[in-house]
């Protein structure tokens, strides 16, 4: 499980942030939604970002005037304390960035997204400073909330940005390395499986074998089966943002991670450490490949996955040829 706050904490810690209206769009969170129960601080996020979402209807209704000097980024805040409650939980030191051969590491900070100084890249601002532009939107609170998920494997998608960087500069062309980076880091899910043939056949893009005939051994996330064979951990922070408004179609970019038997036996927090390690080392042979592209990432129809969606649980809705396509065979998983 998460480590939990009480609810009076989240609400003293919403109220000493400077008030700010939100966007209406917070407010439409389904925190109980089955592909965000894997994100780290779950409890304490889901309770702030919902009484900071209350505080800017009051804001509205009331039509308070606030100074523009007091506007400050509350996001910011709410994911640094859900970094430094989460170090003490684990009683281990923040998530630091793995550094370049000219940097060292630094420790992970969220900041304000005008710190960003003008004119820099907003990868090479964090390798070089550990700190995180952030922005007042959901689009930033989700990346916020894959950095405390999976640092680790953050961090590596950050220092081959780097590494890129160092070899071709910025420039809007950012090459097939930084494509397949981003595509992950945007729109990225991980099928972690014990029984090789569910991973092949959903890159082999065998819909029935993977997700339809299998079913019973997939995992229910919202309650974790030891005996399960199959999860998905959703990655991208703008498919988290997407699937504000879930919609058939969305399709996530996939990897599969294999595991022995043992990981469904793992608490949450083991399993999601575990796999952070698993990832990172996965990312960080896949994009040392000269011929890396972001179509070695496998397609997955996210909704398709079993217990994500209750409409899925007809094997009528895989029948759906637009959402779930015949495709091309791809690299195995590892």
């Amino acid at each position: 499980m998460t480590t939990s706050t009480s609810t009076s904490t989240n609400h003293n810690f919403a109220s000493a942030l400077t008030e700010r209206q939100l966007e209406a769009s917070f407010a439409n969170i389904d925190w109980h939604a089955p592909w965000l129960y894997h994100l780290s601080q779950l409890d304490y996020l889901s309770k702030t970002i919902s009484s900071l979402s209350r505080s800017s209807d009051n804001q509205v209704n009331s039509d308070r005037r606030i100074d523009d000097n007091q506007q400050t980024a509350s996001i910011a805040k709410v994911l640094n304390q859900a970094l430094t409650q989460q170090g003490a939980a684990d009683t281990q030191s923040l998530p630091r960035t793995k550094p370049s051969a000219d940097n060292y590491p630094h420790t992970l900070q969220f900041v304000p997204q005008d710190t960003l100084p003008e004119g820099q890249g907003y990868e090479q601002f964090i390798g070089t400073t550990g700190k995180i532009p952030t922005r007042d939107n959901l689009h930033d609170l989700f990346n916020g909330s894959i950095w405390l998920t999976f640092p680790k494997t953050k961090a590596m998608l950050n220092y081959h940005h780097m590494l890129e960087i160092a070899k071709q500069g910025i420039s809007e062309r950012r090459g097939r390395v930084r494509d397949t980076i981003t595509v992950f880091d945007e729109n990225g899910a991980i099928l972690v499986t014990s029984d090789t043939s569910i991973g092949e056949a959903l890159i082999d893009f065998d819909w029935q074998n993977s997700l339809v005939k299998p079913r019973k051994y997939w995992d229910k996330m919202d309650s974790p089966n030891k005996d399960a064979k199959a999860a998905v951990y959703i990655f991208g922070h703008a498919l988290l943002e997407q699937l504000i408004a879930p919609r058939k179609p969305l399709c996530a970019h996939s990897v599969v991670i294999h595991v022995s038997q043992d990981f469904f036996a793992l608490s949450k927090l083991e399993r999601i450490s575990y796999l952070d390690d698993k990832l990172s080392e996965y990312m960080n042979d896949l994009l040392a490949q000269s011929g890396v592209t972001p179509r070695q990432l496998a397609p997955l129809p996210i909704l398709g996955v079993p217990y994500f969606w209750s409409d899925n649980s007809e094997v009528s809705f895989y029948e759906d040829t637009f959402v779930f396509r015949s495709g091309r065979h791809r690299p195995k998983g590892r």
